[in-house]
Parts: C-alpha cells; structure tokens; sequence
C-alpha cells in the first residue's frame, strides 16, 4: 500500500485549497472486463501483459511492476464520438482542439419523468446553449448494467432537436442515455447533424443529478488517437469553490 493514498473509490471528490471546498462530480462508468456498453458490441477484454511476479526478473530485488493490456472497441464506457466518427472526412480524435473539451461552461437540460422519451426543439429552448456543454439528463443511466439499459425505447434526441442544437453552436453534446439517437430506427439524425457541424458527443453518461443547471465547468478530454473517431473519457464537472 502507499502511505497516503485513498484507498476507497469515490463518485465524488472535495479538494480543499485554504478555507475553501470545490467538488468534482464523477460523470464516467467504470470499464470492467468484460462489461456490455452497447448490445452486440463485444465486451473489453482486460489482462496482464507482464506480471508483478514476472518482471521481478527485468529488475532489481524488491523492484516489480504490472504492465496491463486491454483490448476493447473504442465505443466502450462512457465515449467521446468526433466528426470521424460518422464523416470519414471530419476530424478524428487528435484533430479535436482541445480547448473544446475541457473547462467549458456547463449546463444540465432536464427531461427526468418527462412523459414523452423524444428531447425535441422545444424541451431545449429555455435554454442558453451557444458555447456551452450542454448535459441532457434523461435518467436512462439508473438501468445500466441492466438488461433494460439496452433493450430499446430510450431516450433520445430528435432531428429537430439536433437541427435546433447546431444552429445554436454548443461546445459538445453529452446524454445519460445509451444513445443519442432512437435506435428504434435505422437512420441516425443526431449524430448526423451534430457532428457535421463539429459538434463532439458524449454519450453513456452517469451523475447527472448531482450537478446544478449551471454553474459548473464540464471537462472529457480522450487520447489524441490518429484514425479513430470515438474513445472512452473520464467525464467530470467541478463546481463552484465554497467557503467552509
């Protein structure tokens, strides 16, 4: 163990600086061997390339490392879709600026008990979202792991409400739900006219309801990966500094 690390792993964290608090809200699922993200993709498969025992021999005594090998689709977990994604000409990963990704104003859109499962251009008209990450909290994140978090009949965005999105030019598109688009369908308007529009997408999001509306600065940043269009990201808002 090392002297004074955490041992226990938490959703949320409070990082003090003086007499002041600020929380960092966990919006990621973990990835786990073997997890299902999106029905009929296969699951990541997580093993040991070089084990502690093993490398006792590269080094010298009481020296030892674990080297880990993953082998997964990119759109495993909690992912970042670009452009290249869905346009074989648009930007991959590496070509995301990463001004775009991280530190952006924040914003929550709640449809939570809505009764309609469409997030159409009137549900988002209340709000301000040019330049901003806008956060569509649906709920659908309670069923994942679930049977149900992928059976069909989730939430999703419309083609009207993607349309109305890209004329207002938020920063990047996020959703708790398993994908933007209805997947009832064969067509994918969301994607479409996110995307072609430079509009990155975080989809399979979690903690939603932990965040305010506003407030906040929202951060998902995947590795500068040449030639792919999706990554998982470690997606997390930090609220505002209070005084204790």
């Amino acid at each position: 163990m090392i002297v004074g690390m955490e041992t226990e792993n938490t959703k949320n964290a409070n990082h003090r600086t003086g007499g002041a608090v600020r929380r960092v809200v966990e919006l990621s699922h973990p990835i786990r061997h073997g997890m299902v993200t999106y029905p009929g993709l296969p699951a990541p498969e997580i093993s040991v390339h070089l084990s502690r025992e093993a490398s006792r021999a590269h080094y010298s005594p009481g020296t030892e490392f674990h080297i880990g090998r993953i082998s997964m689709v990119a759109n495993t977990g909690t992912y970042l879709d670009s452009p290249f994604h869905r346009f074989g000409d648009g930007p991959d990963l590496a070509g995301l600026p990463l001004d775009g990704l991280v530190d952006l104003d924040g914003l929550v859109v709640r449809t939570v008990g809505a009764q309609d499962r469409a997030v159409d251009r009137d549900a988002l008209l209340p709000y301000p979202v040019t330049g901003r990450a806008v956060l569509i909290h649906t709920g659908w994140s309670r069923h994942w792991g679930t049977d149900r978090y992928g059976a069909g009949g989730h939430p999703f965005l419309t083609a009207q409400g993607a349309a109305w999105l890209a004329e207002q030019r938020p920063a990047l598109v996020g959703i708790d739900s398993v994908n933007i688009d209805d997947t009832d369908g064969l067509d994918r308007p969301a994607h479409t006219t996110l995307l072609a529009a430079g509009i990155p997408i975080v989809e399979h999001m979690r903690g939603l309801d932990q965040l305010p509306l506003n407030g906040f600065r929202f951060h998902a940043a995947p590795p500068a990966v040449e030639g792919l269009g999706t990554f998982p990201v470690r997606a997390y808002a930090v609220l505002p500094t209070e005084e204790r």
